[in-house]
């Protein structure tokens, strides 16, 4: 591989002469540093990224670590994201699994953006220790290099077991996210402060993983148990969605047997029939405002941390309401995130 030192040693100049001619610098006089410029070419000369990062202790490029890429969710989530990256002037690249960590320790990324359980939080808390700076959507970390921008999933939880009370029902089945989730948790907790109001509320946990086919399992499961009008609430889009299909090939009708809500508001969830009562939030707000923070962060501005409000938006799961029910909101000026 071509170095610098090629390209001095065939110009006869020094080392510092042909970094400043690959870098424009006023330094050198134009004829030099044509002369460089022409050589460099010649030897097919690339840059070393490495090594200029190193120098400057930037690379001009934001990681964003997810679990997966599956789901409906990411899509406007990183667009969001890109937007605001690439305005500031950084690249975004998308990573996962193990081996990707080293990305931020060995600073080939400038800061991270976390959406990744596979991260356990004391290893964050490591990185930003070292001086990192990390923006987290997926867990509360107290630290001064990391900030958090989160969903509000307590509050979207409440409004979904809420609303099914409202409707008279008695029995609500609740099916769940993977285990170690920061979102099924969060919606979990608010779940059981609901039903601890409600002593008349019979509720049920049927454990799930996000995916369409754990949908499908727990409407197995329901209409064997069938006996009356119940209610159910999937922590995620895609199971509801598997859970409407299956039961679309049973005896039971949604929205009249089984009553169903949702989270996410993916863009599926509009054209099944009925239309999925869910809860809805702005994904790609969620991104940009993640990029905000971070892009502060490194720029040794203030940050606070930062919630992403949620509402409620009706269908025909759910009793016989109407197809465009006025969305419900929650939180303050959450207009503003819309």
């Amino acid at each position: 591989m071509v170095s610098i030192k090629d390209i001095a040693k065939k110009a006869g100049v020094s080392i510092s002469t042909v970094s400043y001619a690959l870098n424009g610098s006023n330094k050198v006089t134009d004829e030099t540093s044509s002369k460089i410029l022409a050589i460099a070419k010649e030897l097919n000369y690339v840059p070393n990224a490495a090594a200029r990062t190193l120098k400057k202790r930037e690379s001009k490029i934001v990681g964003v670590f997810l679990t997966d890429f599956s789901g409906d969710v990411y899509g406007d989530l990183l667009t969001g994201m890109k937007a605001v990256c690439n305005a500031q002037g950084y690249d975004l690249i998308v990573c996962s699994g193990r081996q990707s960590h080293r990305m931020l320790p060995e600073r080939m990324i400038d800061g991270a953006i976390i959406l990744d359980h596979t991260f356990a939080s004391e290893e964050l808390l490591q990185y930003a220790d070292r001086g990192h700076k990390i923006v987290v959507l997926d867990r509360e970390l107290d630290h001064m290099n990391i900030n958090q921008v989160l969903l509000d999933n307590k509050a979207g939880a409440t409004l979904a077991m809420e609303h099914l009370i409202e409707q008279g029902l008695t029995k609500i089945y609740v099916v769940t996210g993977p285990e170690g989730s920061f979102d099924s948790v969060q919606r979990m907790k608010a779940v059981r402060q609901v039903t601890e109001r409600e002593p008349n509320v019979e509720w049920m946990v049927i454990t799930g993983d996000f995916e369409k086919s754990s949908g499908e399992m727990a409407a197995n499961q329901i209409i064997q148990e069938y006996t009356s009008p119940v209610g159910v609430f999937c922590l995620n889009d895609e199971m509801a969605i598997g859970l409407c299909n299956r039961l679309n090939s049973s005896e039971l009708q949604v929205g009249q047997d089984i009553h169903v809500i949702g989270f996410d508001n993916i863009e599926l969830s509009s054209y099944v029939s009925p239309r999925l009562v869910t809860i809805d939030y702005s994904k790609r707000k969620w991104g940009s405002l993640a990029a905000e923070q971070l892009i502060k962060l490194m720029a040794g501005e203030p940050v606070e941390h930062e919630r992403i409000y949620v509402k409620l938006v009706g269908g025909g799961s759910v009793r016989n309401q109407p197809e465009h029910t006025p969305v419900i909101t929650v939180g303050e000026n959450s207009a503003a995130y819309y």
